[in-house]
């Protein structure tokens, strides 16, 4: 089923609610009185095969909720306003199955899907480019978990987030390059890069298992499995890339950009990082290293410098703010932790 294109505070909400975020941008009462709104809203979101990789259904059921409450207020005039048979409808389909409860839902895995702004254009390139289908990124993601052995790698982080967005603004920095992924989580930068910023390959590569198991789905879910563009690796910092068991890492392929994101928030796992990166610039000379880290606290960053000093490493600063939350069209992440950016250079 195509889907209807929306504009404005609609297409926010449309994008929000495929990101599962908490906090959503209902659309005002004057639009949500209107009866091809909400039958666009159905369409879009809640009529059966709208959405390739739904959200789950307890939060189904609460956005659905809530939008018929405040569609409700918004009706002035009861004889020539309504509400939806199909918004109806399909609450009560929603409810109409066993709802699991809140510990069984937080031990599940969730699609998210991520709506890339920068990417789609402004209305006037999307009119356009009408029946083009949005460039997205959709995950399994388990919010509520952290992986065994304490990896945070199951959800996606706001300083992948904010990465990707600056990427998306200077494609030129991926496109044609052979990309190495370190501490990929959910995989989110590695298929950016792959899908839709032109990447000649990817290695997306994390040190847990389990993370790495689920980059699989990662790769199913954005059309990249079987693609010689996307591969996977268990990668462990701080060992050597070269073993005993082969002749040459990742195959003889070079790596021409590492990236990583929120991948220092342990002081104790940093010289094995930065060990590896020293690796990487001695097998790889002219190779770009670029991060992003949320600063939770000042102590961590300053740790992350240190260690790069004490290994020769130069480190520069990239400017990018983020853009305000009132401002996000997607993905959208907080902005209340510093996020910075950075080049890691060797001299």
């Amino acid at each position: 089923m195509a889907r209807p294109q929306l504009e404005g505070s609609l297409s926010r909400f449309c994008h929000q609610y495929l990101q599962l975020e908490k906090q959503l941008d209902y659309p005002d009462g004057h639009l949500l009185r209107r009866s091809d709104v909400q039958e666009a809203l159905y369409e879009s979101l809640f009529a059966e095969g709208a959405v390739p990789f739904p959200p789950p259904q307890r939060y189904r059921a609460r956005v659905l909720k809530e939008l018929l409450s405040r569609i409700e207020k918004s009706i002035h005039d009861w004889e020539e306003q309504g509400v939806s048979d199909s918004l109806m409808e399909a609450f009560a389909e929603v409810l109409a199955v066993p709802l699991p409860s809140e510990s069984e839902a937080v031990q599940q895995t969730d699609y998210v899907t991520y709506y890339l702004s920068l990417l789609n254009g402004d209305s006037e390139t999307r009119e356009a480019h009408q029946g083009t289908p949005e460039k997205t990124i959709t995950l399994l993601e388990s919010r509520g978990l952290v992986a065994s052995f304490g990896t945070t790698g199951l959800r996606t982080w706001e300083a992948a987030l904010h990465l990707g967005q600056w990427l998306c603004t200077v494609p030129e920095i991926i496109k044609g390059k052979r990309i190495l992924e370190l501490g990929a989580g959910t995989g989110y930068i590695s298929v950016l890069c792959a899908k839709h910023l032109g990447a000649a390959r990817v290695l997306a590569s994390d040190g847990s298992e389990e993370v790495v198991a689920g980059l699989a789905d990662a790769s199913f879910l954005n059309g990249l499995q079987g693609s010689d563009k996307f591969a996977i690796t268990e990668l462990f910092w701080g060992r050597a890339l070269l073993g005993t068991e082969e002749a040459e890492w990742n195959g003889g392929e070079a790596i021409d950009v590492v990236l990583g994101s929120d991948i220092t928030y342990d002081p104790r796992s940093q010289p094995a990082l930065v060990g590896t990166l020293g690796e990487l610039f001695d097998m790889f000379p002219g190779v770009r290293v670029i991060l992003s880290t949320a600063e939770r606290n000042a102590e961590t960053l300053s740790s992350m410098l240190d260690v790069c000093k004490s290994q020769g490493l130069l480190v520069d600063f990239i400017e990018y703010p983020a853009p305000a939350a009132v401002e996000q069209q997607g993905p959208f992440y907080p902005t209340g932790v510093p996020i910075h950016i950075v080049e890691i250079r060797k001299p």
